[in-house]
């Protein structure tokens, strides 16, 4: 699937024209997970649709959701622009950061240059990296790329043997490990124990991917995670708000 979707984006790319450069304000992402509202960072997902679940959110309104993110209390927001395979679209990402104060991941295959100049113009504060869609120099190629634009970046790796490749190379500010697997989708939410060992301290550290609970959240701190990045279990709940509260354990007032 990972294959089918870098092909996918290298037609895309072929094709893409520039928007305009919306000039909009930036905000800084490291920073939101650097200093959360919490004792663990909450990077919420705007997600319609992904390849293995499927439509997630039938009656799906980002810039209503973003602002129930931002009233739970999460700290950065992702936001996918992957068409084909996620039903997203870059105006999802337009409008969100227009909506709230927060600090937006661009979520998207970003794989060639140009894409960096596009999340910029489009109003993105960070972009994904991912290990297992790039070479090790392509990746730190771009890395550069995106620092030298202001954009924070990052970087994803599902496999150990993906992240000590990248970091012979450099190291990344922030690491994300995602729990899925993504040739296969299958998750494991332990990927973080077998890794954390090679992970530098001063890199901070982000769990993603098959985060349901409390316990899931507290699982993944007590192997260094700063902040969790979750989509689906927050996407699927009628009220985002309290979807947030209950996943950190908090008492609900009516």
């Amino acid at each position: 699937m990972l294959n089918k979707i870098i092909e996918s984006k290298k037609d895309e790319i072929k094709q893409l024209v520039l928007p305009e450069d919306l000039k909009l304000p930036h905000n800084s992402f490291y920073e939101a997970l650097l200093n959360p509202n919490r004792d663990l960072a909450l990077i919420a997902e705007v997600k319609k649709a992904s390849p293995s679940k499927g439509l997630i959110k039938e009656n799906f309104h980002p810039v209503e959701i973003a602002l129930a993110y931002e009233k739970g209390g999460a700290d950065c927001l992702s936001v996918l622009t992957d068409e084909p395979f996620f039903q997203g679209k870059r105006e999802y990402l337009t409008n969100v950061k227009r909506s709230v104060n927060l600090p937006i991941l661009r979520k998207d295959f970003i794989i060639d240059h140009i894409q960096i100049e596009e999340a910029r113009r489009i109003g993105a504060d960070a972009i994904l990296l991912i290990g297992e869609a790039l070479e090790p120099s392509m990746l730190k190629e771009l890395y550069d790329h995106a620092i030298e634009k202001k954009l924070d970046v990052l970087v994803e790796v599902h496999d150990q043997t993906i992240l000590e490749q990248v970091l012979k190379m450099f190291t990344p500010k922030i690491l994300g490990v995602n729990n899925r697997n993504l040739k296969t989708f299958e998750v494991n939410i332990n990927q973080l124990e077998e890794m954390v060992r090679i992970i530098p301290n001063e890199t901070l550290l982000v769990s993603e991917s098959g985060l349901y609970t409390y316990e899931d959240l507290q699982f993944v701190k007590q192997f260094g995670a700063k902040a969790v990045l979750i989509g689906e279990s927050l996407m699927r709940k009628e009220n985002q708000t309290i979807a947030i509260k209950q996943l950190f354990g908090e008492e609900i007032h009516a």
